[in-house]
């Protein structure tokens, strides 16, 4: 396999893999109180995270005191990220909620033009705009079907967003994984505060089995997506992360009997349609002299 063919295939694992992690927490159907739920899960993440770190030969790698602040900032971030998605997950179809994810590449090249001053052109911010409307259509907020949790999917989106451009100015040096166990083991901690507040409940099989399904999963997801930025062209292997859409689609379908309307999967295309034109666009800005 050529190394944009591994990338691609990486991509996809990715994107299955935390779909997959989406849908087992989904399928608790709420039996779980929400803080013990995230407690248990990122009890066995973290773990898994630390034992990735440990076997790579990464976890006494110094980090630079700046750096140190941008993880606390970006861990924070990835809490309330957390927060809000799952409350809109349990709330709101699969599909929909994975669909207004896919809004990431356009919103956080937005919010870098914005924020950080780096350079959009005329074509790009049109693909924006078309992208946004794609949302719209998801959404519809004239509708029934617009509510709480749908601010609830759009604040993740925010979240996500400025995690990511904090993730931007972190230097190169700090592991990805590292990063990923500081957020994996702050949500815990905070998580694990939180149920004082609330009464755990005995877990049967069934629920065990899926939050251990879900914490292999999100671990998945996580090792693939740091891999997939090694190998292979990213304006090659990017556009690959809208199959998340297809395996929400496919799962939401055959595990919780939805399907999204027609006006859904409409706005859902052209969110993926825009993502890679501004993708190509970004290829070619590079390349062009």
């Amino acid at each position: 396999m050529t190394d944009n063919a591994r990338g691609a295939l990486l991509m996809m694992i990715s994107m299955l893999a935390f779909t997959v992690n989406d849908a087992c927490i989904k399928a608790t159907q709420g039996a779980i109180p929400f803080f013990q739920l995230l407690v248990l899960r990122g009890v066995l993440s973290s773990l898994f995270i630390a034992l990735a770190l440990w076997w790579l030969g990464q976890w006494r790698v110094s980090v630079p005191s700046p750096d140190r602040r941008w993880i606390a900032l970006r861990s924070l971030l990835e809490i309330m990220a957390t927060m809000f998605f799952l409350t809109a997950l349990f709330n709101m179809p699969l599909a929909n909620v994975v669909a207004l994810l896919q809004l990431l590449p356009l919103t956080v090249t937005l919010a870098g033009s914005v924020l950080l001053g780096e350079p959009i052109g005329q074509r790009r911010m049109v693909a924006i705009l078309v992208g946004f409307c794609g949302m719209l259509l998801i959404i519809r907020p004239d509708s029934g079907g617009f509510n709480v949790y749908t601010i609830y999917a759009l604040l993740a989106v925010v979240c996500v967003t400025f995690r990511d451009l904090s993730t931007r100015r972190m230097s190169p040096k700090v592991p990805s994984l590292m990063i990923t166990f500081a957020s994996a083991a702050g949500l815990t901690v905070i998580a694990a505060i939180a149920t004082m507040g609330e009464s755990w409940v005995r877990l049967d099989l069934h629920q065990t089995g899926l939050i251990v399904l879900s914490a292999v999963f999100i671990f998945v997801g996580y090792c693939s997506s740091v891999m997939v930025m090694r190998v292979g062209e990213l304006s090659v292997v990017t556009p690959y992360r809208y199959t998340s859409l297809l395996w929400a689609l496919l799962l939401g379908w055959l595990l919780f009997d939805e399907w999204p309307t027609l006006l859904t999967l409409l706005g859902a295309a052209i969110i993926a349609a825009t993502g890679c034109y501004m993708l190509y666009r970004e290829a070619r800005s590079t390349t062009t002299p």
